[in-house]
């Protein structure tokens, strides 16, 4: 497991989705509250970029083809995606944002 540095919690805007390499990784980063969600950045329909879409309700929107993900545990919600996509664990320690990456991801 490869954990990543992204950033401080305070940096993070609520509801925004926030872009991160990670290791190689490309992953969508999202601020609720005090929690902090990590998925995939690529929807599984169409490859687009899943931290530039709309996020609500823990919900995020591809913004290509309007494909909704839960934030939380990656499953699609509406078509045209039908596949769910990654998650990651993220951790919080002291007000700064760690993301974890599996090593049979890490590039």
């Amino acid at each position: 497991m490869t954990e990543v540095l992204v950033g401080s919690l305070v940096d993070l805007r609520e509801d925004v989705g926030t872009c991160v390499d990670a290791a190689g990784v490309a992953v969508a980063v999202f601020r609720s509250g005090h929690d902090v969600f990590a998925i995939a950045n690529r929807c599984s329909h169409a490859e687009a970029s899943l931290c530039e879409g709309e996020v609500f309700d823990g919900e995020v929107e591809c913004p290509l083809h309007g494909a909704a993900f839960d934030i939380t545990t990656g499953k699609a919600l509406t078509l045209p995606a039908t596949q769910p996509v990654a998650t990651y664990r993220t951790d919080v320690r002291d007000g700064t944002v760690f993301v974890s990456i599996p090593d049979s991801e890490d590039s």
